[in-house]
């Protein structure tokens, strides 16, 4: 199937909440206001339950109980509950779909947007937006699931959707990859520019003229994510690791390896987010 046929898919584009796109939309607007926009997540029992869900999480740590949705914006912060909110919407815009384990898909992209999160803030980027681009990053692979099953199944055979070369699988098989995919999803859910060309560039973060550090960010946590999801053992890891992006992005081997701390610290109370 054609890349512009793809998104003509009815089936394959998921729904999104009209407070999620919304809160995408305050990406763009600098006179948003945070009352509004907890007003209107007010409304929305479902997301209320999650935020609220959060902020009394043992991942926050508050001394105590959050019972509004305004207290929790408060405590937790616009640019947190703006992502918690984008991520509450991706991840239930999607249902059941043949040849994916949802649960286990989002558990690693909640890895990769921990991790994100993480190595943004060592070299003193947005990790705010490390945090969603890295929840979103593959995206694009269920988008092309939902649109076409039969020849999406025919590639997970050859390449699973957390083999390192699936990438390259796609792009021969179809003349794009699911990074491709999910940077069109950003642009059609109007996130600004610098969502998509990130979500473009992570696979190959070296190839662009100019380095984006975010790109690298997220191809770094990429690999820890997938590493983690595969039981690597320290040999494999040690193999595989992205030494080159690493050193552009300024980032130790070591820390990398053994300072960074584990996912599990990293990730602890988000589960409720993608289940």
């Amino acid at each position: 199937m054609n890349f512009d046929a793809l998104f003509q898919q009815q089936t394959a584009l998921p729904t999104i909440p009209k407070v999620v796109q919304e809160v995408i939309d305050s990406f763009n607007d600098d006179n948003v206001s945070i009352d509004d926009i907890a007003r209107k997540l007010a409304a929305d029992q479902v997301l209320s339950a999650k935020i609220l869900r959060l902020a009394n999480s043992s991942y926050y740590h508050s001394s105590r109980s959050i019972g509004t949705v305004d207290d929790a914006v408060l405590m937790l912060g616009f640019m947190t509950v703006r992502t918690l909110v984008i991520s509450s919407g991706l991840t239930g815009g999607f249902k059941a779909m043949p040849g994916v384990d949802l649960k286990q898909f989002w558990r690693y992209s909640m890895h990769t947007a921990v991790i994100s999160k993480c190595l943004a803030k060592k070299i003193g980027g947005n990790s705010d937006f490390a945090f969603t681009v890295g929840l979103m990053h593959a995206i694009g692979q269920l988008v092309m699931h939902a649109a076409m099953p039969e020849q999406t199944l025919q590639i997970d055979k050859i390449a699973g959707l957390l083999d390192a070369r699936r990438l390259d699988v796609e792009r021969t098989s179809f003349g794009y990859d699911f990074s491709d995919v999910g940077a069109e999803l950003a642009r059609r859910w109007r996130f600004p520019d610098n969502f998509a060309s990130v979500i473009k560039g992570f696979p190959q973060p070296l190839a662009s003229a100019t380095f984006e550090p975010m790109a690298g960010v997220i191809h770094l946590a990429v690999w820890r994510a997938r590493a983690e999801e595969n039981k690597y053992s320290k040999e494999e890891m040690e193999a595989t690791i992205p030494t080159e992006v690493l050193a552009k992005a300024g980032i130790s081997v070591d820390y990398m390896l053994n300072e960074m701390p584990p996912i599990s610290e990293l990730a602890a109370g988000l589960e409720d987010l993608v289940s």
